[in-house]
C-alpha cells in the first residue's frame, strides 16, 4: 500500500467514510473532520509512518503543515517520510 493510499484510509476511518468516498481535492472540513478528528488522523498517520508531523494542533493556521486538502496532506506525509530514509 503506498502512501496516498494509506493517508486516504486513515481519513476515510476517521471521516467514517469508504476509503472510495475521500478524494485528493477533499477537504476536512468536507469530510466533517472537526479538530479531534485531525488530531487524532494526525497520530494515526504518524504511527503508520513512524514519523513525526510538525503539527500545532492549536494553531492549525500555523503549521509548517499544510492540511488545507486530501492532497496536501498527502504530499505533506511523502516529504517527511522522505526526509526521513535519508
Amino acid at each position: 500500500m503506498d502512501i496516498k493510499d494509506k493517508v486516504i484510509e486513515i481519513i476515510a476511518e476517521q471521516a467514517v467514510l469508504e476509503p472510495s468516498d475521500v478524494t485528493m481535492d477533499s477537504t476536512l472540513e468536507d469530510l466533517g473532520i472537526d479538530s479531534l478528528g485531525l488530531v487524532e488522523s494526525i497520530f494515526a498517520i504518524e504511527e503508520a509512518f513512524d514519523i513525526s508531523v510538525p503539527f500545532n494542533a492549536n494553531d492549525p493556521q500555523e503549521s509548517d503543515f499544510d492540511i488545507s486538502s486530501v492532497a496536501s496532506i498527502v504530499a505533506g506525509i511523502e516529504k517527511l517520510v522522505q526526509e526521513q530514509k535519508s
